[in-house]
């Protein structure tokens, strides 16, 4: 992926050097993309269940809400270091984050709507959002609240190291996949869902998590699609990091990974294959009318 050179988003908050929780270790709920998992959250399951010897549905149901009640939002702390930073792993994010903010602004445009750019934070062990408090463990994560995406860059070697997913197009897809999730707070579908999943039963609203994250991920081949027509910058073999990092995070794979069998009413995320080709279809013709799962009567 040729990434430098291309311009970069000042839309950032660098908060690594600010000890973690900016003052205060800080409970809270845990933050998450509407009330649906983070691209992340499924590794801190793994993790957790690997150190304690939980069984990682158990701990995919807590962090997906279950049995955890929800807590008033924290407030933020201040502002960390404004700006792109200089080293190369976040220039890298920061250069990807200018390119969604590039495709989703033409795509807003077109629509006769106007985007309003997320802000990228970069943390390091932990901090605190408008969501509540964030922890590095959990991976990248969009916080409807503040309008922010959060990642600790520690997390990419969570993906090349223990998912198995190396690769620098796999990591921008990590980003685009969150800021998919704004593009959803945007257009309204967050709150939608929010209410929707607060009436159903634990599997009903699981199920319609799995509808929330597929968009998120047909929203970031959308993105791709454009990306690429804008800034001619894949090499060859890109797309397939991507589509193997997605591959490499449905809930099939992972559950099979950590317990070796699969139990498909607790999905939050979606199958390996159906996260592959939620992203091919957004990739495909770059429109967003074809990202409604909400509507789709096969996944």
């Amino acid at each position: 992926m040729r990434w430098q050179g291309n311009r970069e988003s000042d839309n950032v908050e660098d908060r690594r050097e600010d000890g973690g929780m900016g003052g205060g270790s800080g409970g809270g709920m845990l933050p998450i993309g509407g009330r649906g998992l983070s691209l992340g959250g499924i590794v801190l399951a793994l993790v957790v269940s690997w150190i304690f010897g939980i069984n990682p549905l158990t701990v995919l149901g807590l962090l997906n809400g279950g049995g955890l009640p929800q807590s008033a939002p924290v407030a933020t702390p201040p502002a960390g270091q404004r700006g792109a930073p200089q080293d190369e792993e976040a220039r890298f994010v920061t250069t990807v984050l200018a390119s969604t903010e590039d495709v989703w602004t033409e795509q807003f445009a077109q629509a006769g709507k106007t985007y309003e750019k997320p802000t990228l934070v970069l943390f390091r062990g932990a901090t605190r959002t408008a969501c509540g408090a964030g922890e590095a463990a959990m991976g990248p994560f969009y916080c409807p609240g503040d309008r922010k995406v959060y990642i600790d860059l520690s997390f990419y070697d969570t993906l090349r190291q223990q998912l198995g997913a190396p690769g620098d197009f796999a990591q921008a897809y990590v980003i685009a996949h969150e800021v998919g999730h704004h593009v959803q707070n945007l257009l309204g579908i967050t709150g939608k869902v929010d209410a929707l999943r607060a009436r159903q039963s634990e599997a009903q609203a699981n199920a319609t998590s799995v509808r929330v994250e597929l968009q998120a991920d047909c929203l970031a081949g959308v993105w791709a699609q454009h990306a690429e027509a804008q800034r001619h910058w894949l090499d060859q073999g890109d797309v397939e990091e991507a589509l193997n990092a997605a591959s490499r995070i449905g809930d099939d794979a992972l559950q099979r990974a950590a317990q070796g069998r699969v139990v498909p009413e607790s999905f939050t995320h979606g199958s390996s294959q159906q996260r592959v080709a939620w992203f091919q279809r957004g990739l495909a013709q770059g429109r967003i009318g074809d990202c409604d799962t909400f509507s789709a009567r096969h996944l």
